[in-house]
Parts: structure tokens; C-alpha cells; sequence
């Protein structure tokens, strides 16, 4: 009996315990910690969705289209939910062009959700989703193209599928296109849909600017036609071109070859992304000696009437250097120097201006440092001065024709344009106009520094055009004064040079007396010819005598007689 009464106590104690204890979560539960299980409970029925912003467009400097966002549906269902499969299969089949079993078996599975079909048309897409059928769904993806295919991919680069822009514009201004994301938020139904009456929160998406470039597509065009065929006629393996404004340092085109259509660039070698024109780096060979007689005449070392004595070889810092034709010239003027692109003649300018003055004259030409293109992945090139240990005193004499410092096409073509412009370096540029809704930004050029002055620039020029013409180069252009420089760079190799592979390039600009285009070509290992002189320069011509009808560049002796005529009915109109 006793026992028994034991039992009922212990049993009574047990139920009167786990009493309390439900007594005191009941407590906590609707009193002590009643908001934050509320929130848990909200937030079993609130959902939140980030809204991506359409990013912005690319157009040319007409306004044609190079790079927008379209959007694509990725159609799937969940079957459980779907009330009239067979009606459902029947509409989808026309619309998807798929077979009607095939979706019906979709639509009558035991899963939970499958996928019908991805990048679906906008419009088709936007027609299911008018259906408003439980249980069908229809998802929006913006897919990024590029009408024109491959033409600027180098220049423009790609967005892959994550909406993340990589190299070229698509790199470089990779936040400001892509613009704000928004948000939807709000009570949502069983099946997802949201609750029209509910409570919500919607933030609409800011769409990315439109950027208009300083690209020219029929300049690009032109650019990325004749670039092909040369490194095709030449049987060279890869090739690049630059087409700047000098005055403004305006970038007109940039090409690549071999290149990839950013449309489908999971398909190309990743080494074809880069823009060689701003991040692959070379030895500039010849076209160098612009910038070394530039640096001399400016530093008053030498005249540009003045002469000097050419003995085949000179010695600097312990390595005697030899002109390209191992030949003795003798008395040579400089126009002389730059015609018969002579080694020993730059590298004398060199060493008279010692290698203070030389270097800083590189470096105010903007060598070893970054354009600041707006351009993802630039290089700044490998400019060693007397401050490196690894500078030897005959780098002073190699440098002086390009030889020994690397450079990207973007800084040669850069420095050229500076002595055609006065002596002014320009700041190279791809964006001429940011377009933000009713906010419109217009990029202005930028000077970065007189490099020389403009007395040595007009001298420059002058003995360039003559020096074309003395050497009877393939750039010349009948009706227009070019100036310019070949270049046929040794190619380094480990231990050395190769001994006949080479690199081929010109750099030129015209109107000489008022330029409105600088045209750098560059020729890799050419195999028809290793020579500068019979690849480079014939290219540029082919490509300049295409850009003066296209953009109307008139003739030197039009254009001059047009200005003189203009000024003499001014003059007559000023008259009392």
C-alpha cells in the first residue's frame, strides 16, 4: 500500500515538473521572447529578391551599337502544382518548339521542379509569364551581346555569366556599368507568388550609363581588315594596330590579330582576352630613334642641319654597336640618321646626352609607367634607368634605337603622337561621353606634360617627312606629307636575340603640318620579309589612304589652297 502511494507521489511530481516547465516555455515563448519568434514566424511566409539593374550600352562615337544586355527566360515547372497538364503541354509545345510528350512528361512528373528550357526570347518568355499559370515559371536572365561579333572584342572585352565585366571597357568601367541593383520584398503565398495585398517593399533597379567611345567602326573596320591581311600576306603569327588623334590622343581604333567573339568567349583561348595593344609589351627596335633625335634636338646636343661622323660601330659602356647594314656611312646629316635608320648616329645622340638627361627624357615621353588608358589590364613596360641594379652603362647606347626596353603599343604610339602635337603628350582616352539618364558627362583630353618643345617638334617632323622620302618608303601617301619611322626589332630569346625572326613595325602620322591621324602598325615575325620597310609600312599605307576618304582629309595643296582662301575672304570681310 505504502509502495503504491510512493508511485502516485513520484508520478504526480513528474507531471506537476514537466508542467512548470511548459508553463515557463509557454511564458517565454508568447511573453518574455515574444517579438523574436514572431519575426521567425514572419519570416517563414516574407520573401526578399534582388533585382539586377540592366547594365549599361556601348556605342561608338555615331552612336552605333557595340555592346547591350538582352533579356533571355529560363522556363521550368513544378509539376505538383500544375492543375491542367495536358492544356499546359499543348501551349508550351508550339511556343517552345519542342516535342508535346516531352513536355507533358515534364509537366506529369513526381518531382518537385524541373527545368523546361533555358535562354528562352524575351518575348516568348513574357507570354508565359502573361499565362499566369500556378506552377510554371518563368525566369528573366540578361545575356550580354555584341552585334558586331568579334570586331573591338580586344578593345571592348566580354561579360561573363555571372554579369562580372572583364578586360578592355568591360573591365575597366565594369561598376559603373552595371548600375544599381533594386529589391522586391513582401509576403509571399505557399507557391511563391506574391501576396498582392500583403505588406512589401520594392526598390526599382538603376540602370548602368550609356558609354559612347572615341572608336570610329568604320575606322575599327578598316583597321582590323587590313591588320588581318597583313599578318596573313606577311605569314606573320600575331599583328596590332593603333589609330589615335594625336591632339587629343583620342583612340580611333585598336586592333588585334588573332582575336575572339566575346559573344561566345567560353569557346577561345584565354590568351586571346588581353588587348596587346595596351598589355603586351615589345622591344620598339627603330621607331625608338623618334623619341632619342627628339630628346637630342630638344637638349640642343644636336642640330637638325648638323652632321655627324658615322664609323660602322661605336663603343658604349663595353659593347661596341654596329649599324643594321654593318656599313661605315661617313658624314652623315640627321635627317641622314633617321633615313638610313642608323644605330651608330642615335647612339652617338646618346652618349652626348648622358644618361641623366636620356632617361629623363624617356620618362617625360611617358616610358616605364602607365598611359592610364581607360582600359582594364594595361602594362606599364620595363623601362631599367642608371637607379636599377640591373642597369649596365651600355643600355644607354642599345636604348638609344630601341633595343633592350620594352614598351606597349599604346606608349609608342603615345610618344609619336606627342612630338606630331607641338610636343604636347596626350593622355590616351576610349570614353568620349558618359550618358546617365538626363545627366551627360563629355570627357575632355588631358595633357600630361610638354615632352619637348614645339620648336623641336616642327623640326622633328620636318626631317621625318624628308626622310621618308629619301628612303623612298612604302608609307609615302601621293597628296599628303607623312611622317614616320620603320622599326625591324630583334625578337629576345634566352642568351640573346633570334637570329631571323623579327618585328616588324611604323609608326606615322599626317597631315604632317596639321596631323589628324597617327597610324602604328606592328608586324610579328613577319616570314616574307623580316624588314619593317617592306610589311609595316606598306600597311599603313593601305590603311591610311582608306581613313583620309573616310574621313575626309583632303589633300595637302586643297586643304592648304581652302585655308588660304578662307583666311583671304576674312580679311576681305574685315574691311570697312
Amino acid at each position: 500500500m505504502e509502495q503504491a502511494k510512493y508511485r502516485v507521489y513520484t508520478i504526480m511530481a513528474i507531471m506537476s515538473a514537466a508542467g512548470l516547465v511548459l508553463i515557463g516555455q509557454l511564458v517565454r515563448w508568447q511573453v518574455i521572447e515574444h517579438h523574436r519568434f514572431a519575426a521567425w514566424a514572419e519570416e517563414e511566409h516574407q520573401d526578399e529578391m534582388v533585382i539586377p539593374a540592366r547594365r549599361g550600352e556601348i556605342r561608338d562615337r555615331t552612336g552605333h551599337l557595340l555592346a547591350t544586355d538582352l533579356i533571355e527566360y529560363d522556363i521550368s515547372a513544378s509539376p505538383k502544382i500544375i492543375a491542367d497538364p495536358e492544356t499546359t503541354a499543348d501551349r508550351l509545345a508550339s511556343l517552345l518548339d519542342m516535342p508535346r510528350n516531352e513536355i507533358y512528361q515534364i509537366l506529369t512528373s513526381k518531382k518537385a521542379w524541373l527545368p523546361i528550357k533555358n535562354d528562352v526570347p524575351q518575348s516568348i518568355g513574357e507570354t508565359i509569364l502573361g499565362w499566369d499559370t500556378v506552377g510554371l515559371l518563368a525566369e528573366p536572365r540578361s545575356k550580354r551581346v555584341y552585334p558586331e561579333g568579334q570586331m573591338g572584342a580586344h578593345l571592348l572585352g566580354f561579360v561573363n555569366n555571372n554579369g562580372n565585366g572583364f578586360y578592355g571597357v568591360e573591365g575597366y568601367y565594369d561598376n559603373m556599368l552595371n548600375g544599381s541593383p533594386g529589391l522586391q520584398a513582401g509576403e509571399r503565398s505557399p507557391f511563391g507568388d506574391l501576396i498582392p495585398l500583403g505588406v512589401s517593399r520594392f526598390v526599382p533597379p538603376v540602370s548602368g550609363p550609356t558609354l559612347y567611345l572615341t572608336i570610329d567602326r568604320g575606322v575599327q573596320y578598316v583597321a582590323e581588315r587590313e591588320l588581318e591581311d597583313a599578318v596573313l600576306r606577311y605569314g606573320a603569327q600575331t599583328g596590332s594596330v593603333v589609330i589615335m588623334q594625336p591632339k587629343t590622343g583620342a583612340i580611333l581604333a585598336m586592333a588585334g590579330y588573332p582575336s575572339y567573339d566575346p559573344n561566345n568567349y567560353g569557346v577561345s583561348n584565354e590568351y586571346l582576352f588581353s588587348n596587346p595593344t595596351v598589355s603586351e609589351q615589345y622591344e620598339p627596335g627603330s621607331v625608338f630613334k623618334i623619341v632619342t633625335m627628339a630628346a637630342g634636338l630638344d637638349a640642343g646636343v644636336v642640330g637638325h642641319l648638323g652632321t655627324i661622323y658615322d664609323g660602322g660601330s661605336i663603343e658604349v659602356g663595353g659593347r661596341v654597336i654596329y649599324n643594321w647594314d654593318r656599313q661605315s656611312h661617313g658624314e652623315v646629316d640627321m635627317t641622314d640618321v633617321l633615313a638610313k635608320s642608323l644605330n651608330v648616329g642615335v647612339a652617338q645622340i646618346a652618349v652626348a646626352l648622358g644618361k641623366d638627361r636620356f632617361y629623363t627624357y624617356m620618362k617625360r615621353f611617358g616610358f616605364g609607367q602607365l598611359t592610364e588608358i581607360d582600359l582594364d589590364n594595361e602594362g606599364p613596360g620595363t623601362l631599367k634607368t642608371p637607379k636599377d641594379a640591373n642597369w649596365h652603362e651600355s643600355d644607354l647606347g642599345t636604348n638609344s634605337f630601341g633595343q633592350g626596353i620594352a614598351v606597349t603599343p599604346v606608349q609608342i604610339a603615345a610618344a609619336v603622337s606627342a612630338v606630331a602635337n607641338d610636343g604636347l603628350l596626350m593622355k590616351p582616352y576610349v570614353v568620349q561621353r558618359i550618358v546617365d539618364g538626363d545627366r551627360q558627362v563629355e570627357v575632355q583630353p588631358t595633357v600630361v606634360r610638354q615632352a619637348v618643345t614645339a620648336e623641336t617638334a616642327h623640326k622633328l617632323t620636318d626631317m621625318l617627312v624628308e626622310a621618308l622620302t629619301r628612303s623612298e618608303s612604302a608609307s609615302l601617301l601621293p597628296g599628303y606629307r607623312v611622317a614616320g619611322k620603320t622599326g625591324t626589332a630583334e625578337i629576345p630569346v634566352p642568351g640573346g636575340y633570334h637570329p631571323t625572326l623579327t618585328l616588324a613595325s611604323f609608326a606615322g602620322y599626317l597631315p604632317a603640318d596639321d596631323p589628324e591621324l597617327l597610324i602604328l602598325v606592328i608586324i610579328d615575325r613577319p616570314t616574307t620579309s623580316r624588314w619593317g620597310s617592306e610589311t609595316a609600312s606598306p600597311t599603313f599605307k593601305r590603311i591610311a589612304e582608306q581613313l583620309v576618304v573616310l574621313l575626309n582629309i583632303l589633300p595637302d595643296d586643297i586643304r592648304q589652297s581652302a585655308e588660304v582662301n578662307g583666311e583671304a575672304q576674312l580679311t576681305l570681310n574685315d574691311e570697312p
